[in-house]
C-alpha cells in the first residue's frame, strides 16, 4: 500500500466504446440518422462513429458504400425502398459478415398488415414536398415574426399556443421546436412594471401556457446570459429576493387566469414541447368530444 493510499483499491475507469455505423438511405437520411441517435443514447459510454451516405439510387453508388463499409466494418442501417438496391446491400453485407438492418421494417409490416394497405415503392415517399412539409415552414415563420411579444392580439389569433412567462424561460427555443413540428407558436416575456399578459386574456383559438422556472435557477441563467454579454450583474434582473418575487407574481398571474402551467427547471426544451403537444391534444379531444 502506498502512502497516503486510502487501503481502497479504485475500481478501473471504463472507456468508452467506439464502433462505426454505416447509416444508407435512398433520401436524405435525416429519418435514419434520427432513429440511431435515438437507439444509441440508450447505450451508455457508446459513441458512434457514422458514416452516412444519403441518396444512394444506383447500382454504382450502393457498390462504393459496400468499399466503405469493407473498409470500416460495423453495423449497417437503412431505409432503401428499391428492391434491388435493398438485395445489393443484403448479399454485399452477408459477404462481408456484417449485420445489416432495415430501420423501418418492423413499423411498416405492422402497420401494413393493420391497415391492409399496400406499400409505396416512390422512392423517398417520406420527405415529399407535401401540405405537411409546407405547414412546417409556415410554422416556422410565424414563431420568428412573432417571437418577444410581437404581433398584436389580432395576429396571436392565428397561433395554436402562446407561450407566456418572465425573461429567460425557454420561450422562443421552445416555439422554434414547435415550430419544426409544424405547429404555430408564439411567446409574450412578462416583464415587471409593463406586461403582465393581461392582453392574451380575450384569446379563443390559441391556447396559452404559462412557463415557469426555479428562482434560484433563473439566477443562475440569467447571470450566464450577462456574463457572456459583458454587462453589469448588479440590477434587479439577477437580485435573488426581485426574481423570486417576480416569478411569485407570474405564476399567479397564470392562475387567476386559469392558464396551464409548465415548470422548466429541470426539464429540456424537448420536454417542454412534448408537454405542451400534449396539451393540445387535450384540448382537441375535449373540443371534438363537445361537437359530437
Amino acid at each position: 500500500m502506498t502512502p497516503g493510499s486510502s487501503g481502497r483499491a479504485a475500481g478501473p475507469t471504463r472507456l468508452a466504446t467506439y464502433f462505426h455505423v454505416h447509416l444508407v438511405s435512398d433520401s436524405t437520411g435525416e429519418t435514419l440518422n434520427a432513429m440511431a441517435k435515438a437507439v444509441v443514447a440508450r447505450f451508455d459510454g457508446v459513441i458512434p462513429i457514422e458514416h452516412i451516405y444519403a441518396l444512394v439510387r444506383s447500382g454504382k453508388q450502393m457498390e462504393r458504400v459496400l468499399e466503405e463499409v469493407a473498409a470500416s466494418p460495423g453495423v449497417v442501417l437503412h431505409t432503401l425502398v428499391d428492391r434491388e438496391l435493398r438485395e445489393q446491400l443484403e448479399e454485399g453485407c452477408r459477404k462481408l459478415d456484417m449485420p445489416q438492418i432495415a430501420a423501418l421494417d418492423p413499423l411498416v409490416s405492422a402497420l401494413s398488415r393493420y391497415l391492409g394497405a399496400a406499400l409505396s415503392t416512390r422512392v423517398g415517399a417520406q420527405h415529399a414536398l407535401d401540405t405537411d412539409y409546407f405547414n412546417r415552414i409556415a410554422a416556422l415563420d410565424y414563431a420568428m415574426a412573432h417571437d418577444d411579444g410581437q404581433g398584436s392580439s389580432v395576429q396571436l389569433e392565428g397561433a395554436d399556443v402562446v407561450l407566456c412567462g418572465v425573461s429567460r424561460t425557454s420561450k422562443t427555443p421552445t416555439c422554434i421546436y414547435l415550430a419544426h413540428r409544424g405547429i404555430r407558436a408564439a411567446n409574450v416575456p412578462l416583464v415587471p412594471g409593463q406586461e403582465d399578459g393581461e392582453r392574451l386574456v380575450g384569446l379563443k383559438n390559441p391556447l396559452v401556457v404559462g412557463l415557469t422556472v426555479s428562482p434560484d435557477r433563473l439566477v443562475q441563467i440569467r447571470r450566464n446570459r450577462l456574463d457572456g454579454l459583458n454587462a453589469n450583474r448588479a440590477s434587479a434582473y439577477v437580485d435573488h429576493d426581485a426574481v423570486r418575487e417576480e416569478t411569485v407574481r407570474a405564476r399567479r398571474a397564470f392562475e387567476r387566469r386559469g392558464w396551464p402551467v409548465i415548470d422548466v427547471t429541470r426539464r429540456s426544451v424537448e420536454e417542454t414541447a412534448a408537454a405542451i403537444i400534449n396539451l393540445l391534444n387535450e384540448r382537441r379531444t375535449r373540443r371534438l368530444g363537445t361537437s359530437w
